[in-house]
């Protein structure tokens, strides 16, 4: 695991920030237009005060306790299978009553395997219900525990979202608000949308009794490219949201590899009821607000105005708003980060992760090989290569699962106007593939790629608050199934 020096202080980042960015080992991104960072915006005088409390603690990598992993259930053929799935999850506070008082309360709601396109598979990504049982420390997937049913498979969606099955990207919170009573949330969207910015609505919400889904919705995020919105989802801490969000109690993003969604991870709050409760009208676009949102692809051909460190292939799969007992939090999202040398668009290499391969068709269209550092590769160094793999995309010469952590106090300054929405950075993040078993039995390695190289390591992400319990997906571990790995925040 890799952690921030133990002597970091535990104050806003500002005063930490040059020794964090050398920890991170990462390069400028803000962009050359930027006139002040976060440090200066924070140490700058004023004669009055700010319009928000900035964070005196924040979740420190140490503050992570790993606690093990268990297996899903599984025992029927898709969809009703969690194997290809694992793209969303959250948990209930109130689920499994009458489960054993192992530490491990509630339940999770799981999203199973994907939609396929063409007809081949278009009721998957269908949601079940299962118990947590106690997370076991282990070498292998075989010496894990395996979770239950509380609810079997069910097509929340059914009727909605139809034309979206290439490639889903999905994200569900659970929320029970006194306004709505508990509802599951949705994301919706794909891997490509047309008209993204016109097309297709992306949010509802739904039952939790899976049997009886009575589907609201869906709803458009404002104006925003559905690239930026579809994917994950979780709650704002109340005071949190009231102070800052107008009562906006959910947070919704997505990262779109290429930087179609923004260099970095996208992030608004939203809220889809009215103030006595009543769902949005279908269709309508909700009033959202930013707090993430950094330059997009079609934007600028220059790597800038995004997280430093950042690269074209980074996935960010999960996130949550983590609270503690001791008054610690954080804003983390977890995904597998590109960070690698190079980075390019096309193909595995086989001379080895190091070698570019880029696609040739694609030669002249834009930057297809850069450097860690944003820069286009030398013209040696972007290359075609014979016999390569049959899988095209973004690839970096390495890759590694993080869960990368923000100060919500940025994003309130996001939220008031002191920052724009590109300027927040994280200040700390945990390596944590010493913890995953990382594909053993060696699914779709032409579409994941192998070693360094290995892509989609994590899926979604959900937080237990009152417990301080972070459930983190990994992909195709158990198969072609996800395992379910458990930390503590302290």
């Amino acid at each position: 695991m890799r952690r921030t020096p133990t002597g970091w202080r535990r104050r806003h980042p500002a005063l930490v920030l040059g020794a964090l960015l050398l920890v991170l080992g990462v390069t400028g991104c803000r962009g050359a237009e930027d006139t002040a960072t976060p440090s200066d915006v924070a140490d700058a005088p004023s004669d009055t005060p700010p319009a928000f409390v900035v964070s005196a603690d924040l979740v420190h990598p140490d503050d992570f306790e790993y606690l093990g992993a268990f297996r899903l259930p599984d025992d029927a053929e898709r969809p009703r299978t969690f194997a290809y799935g694992g793209q969303a999850m959250t948990h209930r506070a109130s689920g499994d009553p009458d489960g054993p008082d192992d530490g491990f309360p509630g339940s999770l709601f799981v999203m199973g395997h994907n939609r396929l396109p063409y007809g081949e598979l278009p009721d998957g990504n269908q949601v079940a219900e299962i118990a947590i049982p106690a997370p076991v420390v282990s070498g292998s997937v075989a010496g894990l525990g395996q979770a239950t049913f509380l609810q079997e498979f069910r097509d929340v969606a059914v009727g909605s979202f139809e034309a979206l099955e290439e490639l889903p990207r999905v994200g569900m919170e659970y929320l029970d608000r006194s306004e709505t009573g508990p509802r599951i949330h949705l994301a919706w969207g794909q891997h490509l949308q047309d008209e993204p910015r016109t097309q297709g609505a992306s949010h509802a919400h739904v039952s939790p009794d899976l049997s009886r889904p009575d589907l609201q919705g869906p709803w458009f995020i404002g104006e925003r490219s559905l690239y930026s919105v579809n994917d994950y989802l979780f709650e704002i801490p109340a005071e949190w949201a009231e102070l800052y969000a107008d009562g906006r109690y959910l947070a919704t993003g997505r990262f779109r590899d290429g930087g179609w969604s923004g260099m970095s991870p996208a992030l608004y709050a939203y809220r889809p009821w009215t103030a006595d409760g009543t769902p949005a009208p279908p269709g309508s676009r909700l009033d959202e607000l930013s707090l993430l949102e950094y330059a997009k692809s079609d934007e600028t051909d220059r790597i800038e105005r995004c997280i430093d460190g950042y690269q074209h292939p980074d996935e960010w799969s999960g996130g949550a708003w983590l609270t503690a007992d001791s008054g610690t939090s954080a804003v983390m999202f977890a995904g597998t980060k590109g960070t690698g040398e190079r980075y390019w668009y096309g193909y595995v290499n086989p001379a080895g992760p190091d070698e570019p391969c880029v696609e040739r068709e694609m030669i002249g269209q834009f930057p297809l090989c850069r450097l860690a550092d944003g820069t286009p590769c030398p013209d040696e160094a972007s290359l075609t290569c014979p016999d390569h793999t049959s899988e095209r995309g973004w690839w970096s010469s390495r890759f590694e699962a993080r869960l990368t952590l923000y100060d919500p106090s940025d994003l309130a300054r996001v939220a008031t106007g002191q920052f724009e929405p590109h300027e927040p950075q994280p200040y700390a993040y945990l390596t944590i593939d010493e913890h995953l078993f990382g594909n053993p039995s060696n699914v779709e390695p032409e579409m994941l790629g192998t070693g360094v190289q290995r892509r989609y390591r994590l899926g979604d992400v959900a937080f237990d608050r009152a417990n301080g319990l972070i459930y983190v997906l990994e992909l195709f571990a158990d198969e072609a199934r996800p395992v379910v790995h458990v930390w503590r925040v302290r």
